[in-house]
């Protein structure tokens, strides 16, 4: 009796259990269907960019905008007196970054994909002023143009200090009027720093003793008299009178552009092929005669065992050579110098 009872519970028995495993079923999967702990928050990025105009001016109150491609989660900052903006605690995504400010062209960046905790300096061009804007200059004659841009031009300085007025950063320049081109040179010609510089070369010239003036203080005096005099006959006759009665432009335009070769070849011959007032390029009488004449003139002034052909031809050698120098170091290295440079 006691063996068919066991017999007959175990089908109770496993049919129980078995209840009981399929009973479990269900919990095991509402435990899986459950929500999991939120997963680490990825660390936000930073969004940094510099607003500038083309003369390297910072652009204070330009409107930035951070979105995305879909346009949502739009943010705005304002750049701040130094052109500056920065987005803080932005998810990683992909942005697109716009730039508005009255007066310049809009600017919107390609994408930007910003990662985990990624630090983005934003390149951001030089912004360009509006065409609607530039229309409004229409109206203004080429000289008040050429005044305006000469006033920039007598700002630019090599380290801020040493004078760089006859170089222009504009291709399209408006042509200089006879009354402008004196002033370049008179400023050039009267600027302080100017007679720091001729000091320097009549101290270097009585140090190598040369040309023929006795040392001392008189030595010294006639050294700088005679330094002083080259510079400003080769500035005025070069730079002012011949280019006014030849109708050419004695400033140096910068190309900036291009290859290597093409900015050396347009730098080396710029002592020999200047821009005409009409725009065109022209044999640089006015360089070349300024050159040619203060070189003369010099023999007027040296002691007379240092007169005659060779000092003509030494000066004017020189002056040329310098110049050649003076045009490549405008095109491959001063620009990056110059301050205030018009841009």
């Amino acid at each position: 009796m006691n063996k068919i009872s066991v017999t007959r519970g175990r089908p109770r028995l496993v049919f129980l259990l078995w209840l009981c495993f399929c009973g479990s079923m269900p919990s095991v999967a509402q435990e899986q269907l459950l929500p999991l702990p939120d997963a680490p928050r990825l660390q936000p990025g930073v969004i940094v960019g510099t607003v500038l105009d083309v003369n390297d001016d910072a652009i204070p109150g330009a409107a930035v905008v951070l979105g995305t491609p879909t346009l949502q989660s739009l943010r705005t900052v304002v750049s701040n007196d130094k052109g500056f903006f920065q987005f803080n605690d932005v998810e990683p995504e992909t942005y697109h970054v716009r730039i508005s400010v009255e007066g310049f062209a809009d600017w919107t960046s390609p994408e930007v994909a910003l990662k985990p905790g990624q630090y983005v300096i934003l390149a951001v061009p030089k912004l360009q002023i509006a065409t609607a804007f530039t229309s409004v200059t229409v109206g203004y004659s080429a000289e008040e143009v050429a005044t305006e841009e000469v006033k920039l031009a007598e700002k630019q300085r090599i380290f801020g200090i040493i004078p760089n007025f006859y170089v222009s950063y504009d291709q399209n320049a408006a042509p200089l009027t006879a009354k402008l081109k004196f002033q370049l040179a008179a400023k050039v010609a009267f600027d302080p720093v100017t007679f720091v510089g001729v000091g320097i070369s009549a101290a270097a010239e009585q140090a190598g003793n040369h040309p023929d003036y006795p040392q001392g203080w008189k030595g010294f005096a006639e050294r700088y008299g005679a330094v002083y005099t080259n510079g400003f006959t080769d500035i005025m006759i070069g730079g002012a009178i011949l280019p006014s009665l030849l109708h050419q432009d004695p400033r140096y335009f910068y190309q900036g552009t291009g290859s290597t070769k093409s900015r050396f070849l347009h730098a080396i011959s710029s002592p020999f092929v200047c821009r005409g007032d009409n725009g065109r390029p022209q044999p640089n009488y006015s360089t070349i005669g300024g050159d040619l004449a203060s070189a003369a003139i010099s023999n007027a002034y040296y002691p007379a065992s240092n007169r005659g052909v060779g000092l003509f031809l030494g000066n004017f050698l020189i002056g040329t050579g310098q110049r050649s120098a003076a045009t490549l170091a405008q095109e491959f290295i001063l620009r990056r110098v110059t301050h205030k440079a018009a841009r």
